[in-house]
């Protein structure tokens, strides 16, 4: 296993805890009440990249070898206990490099009530101190207004563009790039953000 997983984390209503099977029924409700809200958002896969799992349980079985190979870390994020929710931590890389990226989504019925902030800022604070990385990346599309919103309450520093970085949607996808790193956060990000904003 990776170095702090499995694990679960908490501020508050907001809760963090590994994706699970037990969670096919409501991620799956979730993703359909959602579908209009997320999609343009998707990674997908091009053209002679392989096919997507066929099922939840295919999926959870992918992630679940990666998050065991250090690799990944898949969380649902609650609400007062009950999923409302993912934050998918890919790219985990020792080394040199020290890093990781986050992916995030909150179901529309939850937006606009700081709850991907702070579930963000956990896992940062998470990554930063107990995985000891030393930089957390985010990608989000020039477009993506909502998540936008979340790395510039939480003070992500904006470090590019990357023209064509994601295959969404049937293209190739230019995203804004941000990054936090250790020293950016000695205090630790959720401390900042509650901080500032309560």
């Amino acid at each position: 296993m990776a170095t702090g997983w499995p694990v679960t984390l908490r501020h508050g209503d907001v809760g963090l805890r590994p994706l699970n099977r037990r969670d096919a029924v409501t991620w799956a409700r979730l993703r359909a009440e959602n579908l209009e809200w997320l999609t343009p958002w998707e990674a997908t896969l091009p053209p002679g990249a392989g096919r997507p799992p066929l099922s939840y349980v295919a999926m959870i079985g992918a992630l679940r070898r990666r998050a065991r190979e250090g690799t990944a870390m898949p969380f649902v994020i609650t609400w007062r206990g009950a999923m409302v929710g993912q934050v998918s931590v890919n790219g985990i890389t020792g080394g040199s490099a020290q890093t990781a990226s986050i992916g995030y989504w909150v179901s529309r019925s939850h937006a606009g009530r700081d709850i991907a902030p702070t579930a963000v800022a956990l896992v940062t604070d998470h990554l930063l101190t107990t995985v000891g990385l030393h930089r957390v990346e985010i990608a989000i599309r020039p477009e993506n207004t909502a998540s936008l919103r979340v790395v510039e309450k939480l003070g992500f520093v904006e470090i590019g563009m990357a023209p064509r970085y994601l295959h969404i949607a049937g293209d190739w996808r230019d995203h804004r790039l941000f990054q936090l790193t250790a020293e950016d956060v000695p205090e630790g990000l959720l401390a900042r953000w509650t901080a500032r904003h309560g």
